[in-house]
């Protein structure tokens, strides 16, 4: 495939796959999210239209074109770099499989984002003011439910009331993360305390945060509850780019700041590596060695 000129910028349609790449694709995705499979069909649909040959003929130059044409469609570095790695992850798994020879997405290089974690860590003032300013209870729970047990939007949104139980004199939740890794959240008594009584009548299997549609079962749709904590920061002045995940990354560096083991809060967190969790360690530093310059 040749490199797109700067008046004719190559189409990035998804296209149907060969029977044979299909069926890769297939392999591949199984028993993964429904998010997941998601991402992975719509990027080897994107994959597969820009170089126009199945999966199993890919040469690093297809691969490299493909990722100037994500550049030229002025795809972030992080997106771009989520797009190769999901075409490295499917070529990876065709060739652990046999279905393909060569693994031409070994040799190719991912552009490595610029790291702006510290950009998404509030301060503790401002998760108070966000939690207390939201005017819907139901929502308020939500938010400190992000923010005390550091989940992920889908963990949150998959909830029900049958993972909620007692511990001692407060309770716990039982949370299904993923890679389907299932782990155990301690929550802080008020917290317990306020999920209870906000139960009602609803049943085990029931969702513990109930949307206001009928649409799956009432269950809360993750980019709704994003819009949520996008919407309530917006509210106090805070940054239009807050999102749930936000909540995330600031229980782990308060929890850090506070003195909590950073093993204990990999194991909140559902971080596969300790190292995973020490990125939190670098993002809001308490000292540097320019304040003991004169």
């Amino acid at each position: 495939m040749k490199l797109a000129s700067a008046t004719h910028q190559p189409s990035l349609q998804v296209v149907a796959t060969n029977t044979a790449t299909e069926q890769l694709v297939c392999l591949w995705v199984h028993g993964k999210s429904k998010t997941t499979q998601k991402l992975y069909r719509r990027v080897s649909g994107l994959l597969l239209g820009a170089v126009g040959k199945p999966a199993q003929y890919l040469t690093l130059g297809d691969l490299q074109n493909f990722a100037d044409t994500l550049e030229m469609r002025g795809l972030s570095t992080s997106s771009r770099r989520t797009y190769l790695s999901v075409v490295k992850s499917l070529l990876s798994f065709g060739h652990k499989t046999g279905l393909i020879q060569v693994n031409a997405g070994a040799a190719l290089n991912t552009p490595k984002p610029k790291d702006t974690l510290s950009q998404k860590i509030l301060t503790e003032a401002e998760v108070r003011m966000l939690i207390a300013s939201e005017p819907c209870e139901r929502n308020r729970l939500i938010f400190k439910v992000f923010y005390y047990a550091g989940l992920r939007v889908s963990e949150l949104c998959g909830l029900n009331w049958e993972d909620l139980t007692s511990n001692g004199e407060s309770g716990q939740l039982l949370i299904y993360g993923k890679a389907d890794k299932t782990r155990v959240v301690l929550l802080p008594r008020h917290l317990y305390t306020e999920l209870l009584n906000s139960r009602g009548d609803a049943g085990n299997l029931e969702p513990i945060f109930r949307s206001r549609k009928k649409s799956d079962g009432g269950r809360l749709n993750p980019v709704s509850v994003t819009h949520l904590v996008k919407a309530a920061a917006v509210r106090v002045g805070l940054s239009e780019k807050a999102s749930a995940h936000w909540l995330r990354h600031c229980h782990a560096s308060h929890a850090l700041n506070r003195g909590a083991p950073i093993h204990l809060l990999s194991q909140t967190l559902g971080h596969a590596s300790v190292a995973t969790t020490s990125k939190y360690l670098h993002a809001k530093p308490n000292d540097s060695s320019g304040l003991y310059l004169m």
